[in-house]
């Protein structure tokens, strides 16, 4: 095995007992990036020297010293909206050409402070604003969309061009990439994680959070993470809590809601299939399985665009007018569309998430985790628009990957994506976990007892 085939977990192991350097780890991970981007294109920029000046200080430190904890000397990329001082922060757009950031964004500071070498800046949907990230490839095949909006980071963490990474996710675009690229991607809590100096979509829906190969890499990062901030206005402070998920499989006792509405309608077969079957090695593995009903499902499309496209275009407003043509055409179209929602229509889309939320909280009192698919369908081709359901009904593409993933933005639970197999074509299905607010170990349990039933976590083909 080479070094940058290991997980956070076991890096961390082989580091502390010395049988791997930072330096090698570093090292074998550019070598991955080197081989894999041209093809992938996850990376908006690779920061080979910073990354290796900061292996070079961990091995000199876990020398000395030992080391600072798991995040010591291991290699992640960083979604292209958070800052790093001295690194340009473009999200992926012209509109940033000439950006350079003057300090650490929050989440940058905290894992630089745990020790973790950056080794680039990873693709997004220009601005966060998509769900299929454009410019890169999706890890199992190219001619495929890496899903989005934190495509580059899933890509990356999948094919071993970053041993972790962080994305955002305002409506599904840590989780939709996660899913579509057979990683992990967990969306916490609204306002476990700081933001401050990391690009806005929509302030009211903004998470940001890690995207790993383990449900434990997971809790790994989030550990490192969170903390109140007082330069977020949403920042909480975090709970005394063992992110960690221990050893065992045993979740006797633990109720599993299964949505007996909207989460299994409209979703394809295999995937339907595959998260069915998951669900059912959580019950084998001890889970009693609660049939619950999913409030208010007719208001959670208009109430996620009615959130997000006015907050995006107030945060655009200036550049929109000054610049309108380095924006992409989706992306500017969205912008201008906002500006044309009324007041009235952002505050009943507030009131509704309140009522939303209410309502979430009661179902959630009768269960620990909820789960259903994370997407309704796997990686769908370049340049494909739409998709027929099998009631004859269309869909866009883009509508689909967020359908699923919007209620726990708008809620603000945490939400995590596992892999549970692959397609007849051998593309990555996601099975989703959602728990109560600031509920991240429930969920990491429970996902990190499925996955040590044996699914499959093998990194994607080199080729």
């Amino acid at each position: 095995m080479q070094p940058y085939e290991l997980s956070v977990a076991d890096a961390a192991e082989a580091v502390c007992a010395r049988q791997v350097s930072p330096v090698e780890l570093v090292d074998s991970v550019l070598e991955r990036i080197e081989q894999v981007e041209p093809r992938l294109q996850a990376y908006t920029m690779v920061t080979a020297d910073h990354a290796r000046d900061a292996a070079r200080r961990a091995a000199g430190e876990v020398a000395a010293d030992g080391t600072r904890g798991p995040l010591h000397g291991i290699p992640a990329g960083l979604k292209d909206l958070i800052d790093v001082a001295g690194m340009a922060t473009t999200a992926s757009s012209q509109v940033r050409a000439d950006h350079l950031a003057e300090t650490d964004s929050a989440v940058a500071a905290r894992l630089a402070a745990a020790g973790a070498a950056f080794v680039g800046k990873t693709h997004t949907h220009e601005f966060a604003y998509g769900l299929t990230t454009p410019q890169t490839n999706n890890a199992w095949d190219q001619g495929r969309v890496a899903g989005g909006s934190s495509g580059g980071s899933a890509v990356a963490v999948a094919a071993g061009a970053a041993t972790f990474a962080l994305g955002t996710d305002t409506g599904g675009s840590i989780r939709v990439p996660a899913a579509l690229n057979g990683v992990v991607g967990l969306k916490p809590t609204y306002g476990l994680v700081s933001r401050h100096g990391v690009t806005s979509l929509a302030w009211s829906l903004d998470h940001v959070g890690p995207i790993t190969r383990t449900v434990e890499d997971a809790a790994l990062v989030l550990a490192a993470l969170v903390g109140h901030d007082p330069r977020d206005p949403a920042s909480v402070p975090a709970p005394p809590v063992e992110y960690r998920p221990g050893p065992g499989t045993d979740l006797t006792g633990l109720r599993v809601g299964v949505p007996g509405n909207y989460y299994f309608e409209r979703v394809d077969p295999e995937v339907e299939a595959a998260v069915r079957d998951a669900i059912g090695q959580l019950e084998a593995l001890g889970a009693r399985l609660v049939e619950v009903e999913i409030p208010m499902t007719r208001y959670i499309q208009a109430t996620q665009w009615g959130l997000m496209v006015p907050e995006a275009s107030a945060y655009h407003e200036r550049t929109l007018r000054a610049m309108p043509d380095l924006y992409a055409a989706d992306v500017r179209i969205l912008l201008e569309a906002g500006e044309l929602m009324s007041a009235g229509d952002y505050l009943r889309a507030q009131r509704a998430r309140t009522l939303m939320r209410q309502a979430w909280q009661q179902m959630l009192d009768t269960v620990d985790v909820i789960a259903a698919p994370t997407v309704p369908l796997t990686a769908v081709k370049v340049g494909q628009d739409t998709v027929t359901w099998g009631d004859g009904s269309m869909e866009s593409v883009s509508d689909a990957y967020v359908r699923l993933s919007a209620p726990a933005n708008i809620t603000g639970v945490p939400s995590l994506t596992v892999p549970v197999g692959r397609d007849s074509e051998g593309m990555p299905i996601g099975m989703q976990l959602m728990g109560r607010p600031l509920g991240e170990a429930a969920v990491l349990r429970v996902g990190h007892a499925y996955e040590q039933t044996g699914a499959a976590r093998d990194l994607a083909p080199a080729a």
